[in-house]
């Protein structure tokens, strides 16, 4: 029983720290642009060579 009155406490202040992070992580942006990064890595960046050309 005792066991409970210190599990209890410990839950709910993890729950709370967790939930303070997402709002954190909201208001600071980390979620603006989701499909930014994911088309940005099917881009083709023609700055550089391909490695494959300059073995050739």
């Amino acid at each position: 029983m005792t066991a409970l009155l210190w599990l209890i406490p410990i839950a709910l202040g993890l729950g709370a720290l967790g939930l303070a992070t997402f709002a954190w992580a909201l208001r600071s942006g980390q979620f603006d642009d989701l499909d930014g990064d994911a088309y940005r890595i099917l881009g083709d960046d023609d700055d550089r060579p391909a490695r494959a050309k300059e073995r050739m």
